[in-house]
Parts: structure tokens; sequence; C-alpha cells
């Protein structure tokens, strides 16, 4: 079994014991308001990474360039209350213009 096979089954495996050691820790209890505050802020705080890394790195450096402002016009149509299909519009139509313009 090559390297890249014990690697991935030695991640399920520890994936497969985190996501069981919860249940078997509270046995049917419900979690304290603490935690449960905790983990509904996870969600977003992985995504806002996810995003922020995506929209700023271009492989090994940092970048800013025409997807970082659409991004960031998209972010600011979110925020005034528009729908999603709104949002990614204007993300992609901004970007578009940008790159059209020579930004990369």
């Amino acid at each position: 079994m090559s390297t890249i096979w014990v690697t991935i089954l030695g991640l399920t495996v520890a994936t497969a014991a985190v996501k069981a050691l919860g249940p078997v820790l509270l046995g049917g209890r419900d979690l304290p308001e603490r935690f449960t505050g905790v983990i509904a802020l996870m969600a977003p705080a992985l995504l806002t990474a996810l995003v922020v890394t995506s929209v700023l790195a271009d492989g090994d450096r940092w970048h800013a360039g025409a997807d970082t402002v659409g991004v960031a016009a998209a972010g600011v149509v979110a925020w005034r209350g528009a729908s999603v299909v709104t949002t990614l519009a204007v993300a992609v139509v901004v970007t578009a213009l940008l790159r059209l313009a020579g930004l990369p």
C-alpha cells in the first residue's frame, strides 16, 4: 500500500474517531449553551477563511486583482440586502469587466 493510501486511511479513521467522540462522551445529553454558541460560529468563520485565502492568495504569494474587487463588490451588495443571485451576478460582471480592462 502506498504512502498516500495509508495517509487517506489514517485520516479516515481519525475523522470517524473525532465524530464518534462527542456522542460517546455526552451520551445523548444536550451540549452546554456555551459550546453551542461556539459551534454555531465555526461555519461562518471557516467560510470566511476559505473565501479570503481564495481571493487574496495566488499560489504561494499574496495577490489582489480583478477577482478581489469582484468579491468586494459582491460583499457590499450582499451587505445591502440583495439576493444571492444578484450578489453572484455583481461579482461575475465586475470581475469580467475588470479583466476586459486588463487587470489580472
